[in-house]
């Protein structure tokens, strides 16, 4: 998807939540928040999205300020929209509203067009027993790739 550019993943977020429908969303940035995450300087793990009015927007993801951006800086915690379809936004919103279903972000990266894209989730939370027989897939498979 990206080439060469910084991607940032939220890792804790495929552990946690089993995915059932993706989209990507551009998102409502000021100046020198362009420049901080063209840095790598974002936390994402903590994020999560949710709807004000018909309105899609990012709560908790930490964008630190850029050391150069002086007076221009904004708070690094704000509410950014999320931009998306009409359509995709109404089916979104019909969905989240549905028991144990939430809207996660993914990853933040920048599209050919150099354009900050964010990857969101529409997730379900995983039970514990669902963490377990990851994390027992996995050894299995870490198993099988040292043995040959």
């Amino acid at each position: 998807m990206s080439s060469g550019k910084p991607v940032i993943v939220n890792k804790k977020a495929k552990f946690e939540f089993s995915f059932l429908e993706t989209y990507v969303a551009g998102i409502s940035l000021k100046g020198t928040e362009v420049k901080s995450i063209r840095e790598g300087n974002v936390v994402i793990s903590e994020s999560y999205c949710h709807f004000v009015g018909n309105d899609l927007m990012i709560r908790d993801l930490h964008i630190a300020p850029y050391d150069k951006g002086n007076i221009h800086n904004v708070d690094p915690r704000r509410e950014r929209k999320l931009l998306l379809k009409r359509k995709e936004l109404i089916k979104l919103k019909e969905k989240s509203e549905q028991k144990g279903l939430t809207i996660i972000p993914i990853k933040i990266f920048f599209n050919s067009r150099n354009l900050a894209k964010l990857e969101i989730a529409l997730a379900k939370g995983k039970k514990l027993y669902d963490k377990r027989e990851d994390i027992k897939t996995r050894d299995i498979k870490r198993e099988m790739d040292r043995n040959g």
